[in-house]
């Protein structure tokens, strides 16, 4: 997409028709015919728009997102003063433009808060296993179908270079049937599970969202009790109750991203909107189900398999260099996630 640098300001612009389209599109039918009732809901762009009510937090995501330029910048610049093959790869802001970030490979120490009014939503620890299983193959381009990307994209299929180690698990009954889109299950007051340790740990609650939607995540700068994603269990890893188009562990993969600052690949908007990755190319919409290649929007071809999208698991496999470059930013000196992987 057109990638320049974009205030708070025009950045709440950007997420205003958000939720307008979501209610629109939730009523409607994609042009392969495919209820979107029916088809993967993410709530992470309308629980942005609304923290960015929250002077503090846009304030944060301004600062966020300056800091993420800057590092963009030097990563390229770093890499552009190395003789090629030394020092470690990083993203890519430019178009696939390689870059360094001396980093190196970073581990995320996740805690999976498992809350369960039945027996299937209380998954088990080998379901648990295989979407931290999932994580680390999707971040570090080891999945089986990395290798699918069409020509045009297979350039910028990227190793995140960032992995995953489950520390630990908790369990805890309750009497809801469903937990919505307010964080109550991040809350022992309401019923939930408090955040533990949100700076040195990825926390993720596991738990029946409701409403079709199959997570949510809180993009970096919020409140620290609120910090992580949730996922409803029948969506969470590879086996036991995960169910189909969306047993491939890819939501998680999709709200991890929203966790490390990435946007919707189509920028939550038309096509002037900006994801504020430089190689995906712009788009108006999401995609559903598993398009066929080429799907064209905005006169160009829409990166459909990107995990920030919206297709069915099977069908999603890859971040591009940009995007990794993006996440990365965070755990840089300075960067917002840096505590997580010290």
């Amino acid at each position: 997409m057109k990638k320049t640098f974009l205030t708070v300001a025009i950045a709440a612009l950007l997420f205003s028709c958000s939720e307008e389209r979501s209610i629109a599109e939730d009523n409607a039918i994609t042009n392969d015919g495919i209820e979107l009732a029916a088809a993967r809901k993410c709530y992470a762009a309308e629980n942005f728009e609304k923290m960015l009510l929250q002077p503090e937090f846009a304030k944060n995501t301004e600062s966020i997102e300056a800091q993420t330029q800057r590092f963009i910048e030097q990563s390229v610049a770093l890499a552009k003063a190395k003789p090629a093959g030394n020092g470690k790869p990083g993203g890519g802001g430019g178009g696939g433009t390689p870059v360094a970030d001396n980093l190196g490979v970073l581990n995320i120490p996740v805690i999976v808060h498992v809350i369960y009014n039945t027996s299937s939503q209380n998954i088990s620890d080998a379901q648990i296993n295989s979407q931290i299983d999932v994580l680390n193959a999707d971040f570090r381009k080891t999945n089986s179908d990395a290798g699918q990307a069409p020509s045009e994209f297979a350039g910028l299929v990227a190793d995140s270079e960032i992995t995953f180690t489950l520390a630990s698990v908790t369990r805890t009954a309750s009497t809801r049937t469903s937990w919505g889109t307010n964080n109550a299950m991040k809350s022992s007051a309401n019923g939930g599970v408090d955040a533990v340790d949100p700076a040195n740990f990825m926390n993720i609650w596991v738990c029946n969202i409701g409403g079709g939607i199959l997570g949510y995540a809180q993009f970096p700068g919020g409140s620290a009790a609120t910090d992580g994603i949730v996922v409803s269990p029948q969506y969470f890893g590879t086996v036991g109750t995960a169910t189909a188009p969306f047993n491939g562990g890819r939501t998680a993969t999709h709200e991890v991203g929203h966790y490390l600052n990435l946007r919707h690949i189509w920028g939550d908007g038309r096509c002037r909107q900006d994801d504020f990755v430089s190689d995906t190319p712009a788009s108006d919409r999401a995609n559903y189900g598993c398009p066929s290649y080429p799907t064209n929007n905005c006169k160009s071809n829409d990166m459909t398999m990107n995990y920030m999208d919206y297709v069915d698991d099977a069908c999603m496999y890859m971040f591009s260099t940009g995007q990794k470059t993006r996440m990365r930013a965070l755990f840089a000196p300075g960067g917002v996630r840096e505590s997580l992987v010290n």
